[in-house]
């Protein structure tokens, strides 16, 4: 039946024209965005998981640049303490020169000064973003001058999402220099043992035996004495005839004590340890106790020089030999977490690549697909609009019909 009010065949024709112009669209949209989920009205499902974990991306390269921050501050520290156990080395080694015979012990300590100092400039300089892990406020400090930590992830899991970080606690086993005391690793103080002898001296009548600083014949040299004629006395001051002098008196051989002149007028009670030959006056031993140890100092202060007794330089190294053991162990640790930090970070970023994998596969388009669907759905719509125009057209035969 022909109608000319009721075109069916254009009917259809349209509506497979309108159908393959919608399809056109949404392939061109594809096309020209790069993804085959767009927005939540092409695959809810889909494009909520790929917006969750785009935001899961979005927050692992936080935690890249948060890492590569962290790993900054850990490298600065382990330079800095690396350098600083190369100092130390060299300390230690100076020391042990200044255990030979006939060193200028005084010129090594120039030497000694000037690589503490250096120590000093490493743990200064040892800083980044405003952090310096060498040198802090250990006594009396807070939880915030001590306590430090770098992120070193992103987790997403059944109980939410959390950052995880690696901490860091620095105290006196890590620290070069406490700011606000001596409880760091080169300003912490340790006794060194002296090199003593025991005398007898007669003080009042009563006999007693004291542990005293004990020097060779070389200190005192070293110290400028001035032997007596016996050369049983060696004053490092002139004598001013009334009991002015200071120096060393000999006790044995190559084993002399420190001593004071005396003047007999203003007798102390202890008996004359010498007589200058000369006048009078009396060479009394310095009866200060010795205690065992009661040389107290650092690597930062350590210091020698001509009466610098061997025993003296034993306990020195020793001390030194301590504190690069400690540093070793704080460096060491130091390097362990930034290996971490550096496997982190290269996990993060296969993390990231791999996320970013997934969500491609999810959301993005395949164009070898929709280019050919392309050209399929152009085709089509010429073929549609041909049939639309040929449906459109057969109401021209009626006309035939009247004339």
């Amino acid at each position: 039946m022909t109608s000319i009010l009721t075109n069916t065949a254009a009917m259809a024709a349209l509506s497979t024209l309108r159908s393959i112009s919608s399809s056109m669209e949404e392939t061109q949209a594809h096309v020209s965005s790069g993804l085959k989920v767009g927005s939540a009205s092409d695959n809810a499902a889909y494009w909520s998981i790929a917006t969750t974990m785009r935001s899961d991306n979005m927050a692992l390269g936080t935690v890249q640049d948060a890492l590569g921050l962290g790993a900054a501050k850990v490298d600065t520290a382990y330079s800095g303490m690396d350098s600083a156990i190369e100092v130390v080395k060299q300390i230690k080694t100076k020391l042990v020169a200044a255990t030979e015979d006939g060193v200028d012990k005084t010129k090594i300590q120039e030497e000694i000064t000037q690589l503490q100092q250096q120590l000093v400039s490493i743990s200064e300089a040892a800083s980044f973003s405003g952090e310096n892990w060498l040198q802090t406020k250990l006594t009396g400090g807070t939880a915030s001058d001590t306590n430090k930590s770098v992120v070193a992830s992103f987790v997403r899991d059944a109980a939410g999402v959390s950052v995880k970080k690696v901490d860091y606690t620095l105290s006196a086993t890590n620290v070069l220099f406490d700011t606000a005391g001596n409880t760091g690793l080169l300003d912490q103080t340790s006794n060194i043992e002296n090199d003593g002898v025991v005398v007898n001296v007669n003080i009042n009548g009563t006999t007693q035996s004291y542990n005293v600083a004990k020097y060779t014949t070389e200190q005192v040299i070293a110290s400028g004495a001035t032997f007596d004629a016996s050369g049983n006395i060696a004053a490092t001051t002139a004598s001013d005839g009334a009991g002015a002098g200071v120096g060393f008196v000999k006790v044995a051989e190559d084993t002399w004590v420190a001593a004071t002149e005396q003047n007999p007028g203003a007798s102390t009670g202890q008996e004359a340890f010498a007589k200058e030959a000369a006048t009078t006056n009396l060479w009394q031993i310095t009866t200060t106790a010795l205690a065992a140890s009661t040389n107290a100092t650092s690597v930062s202060a350590l210091s020698i020089g001509a009466t610098t007794t061997k025993t003296q330089l034993t306990g020195m190294i020793s001390l030194v030999d301590n504190a690069l053991t400690k540093m070793t162990s704080a460096a060491a640790k130091l390097g362990s977490i930034s290996s971490r930090i550096d496997m982190q970070s290269s996990f993060v970023s296969s993390l990231t690549d791999s996320l970013s994998s997934g969500i491609g596969k999810l959301v993005d388009a395949d164009m070898n697909e929709e280019s050919t669907r392309l050209k399929a759905l152009q085709t089509q719509q010429s073929l549609a609009i041909q049939a639309l125009s040929i449906a459109n057209s057969a109401s021209d035969g009626v006309l035939q019909l009247f004339r």
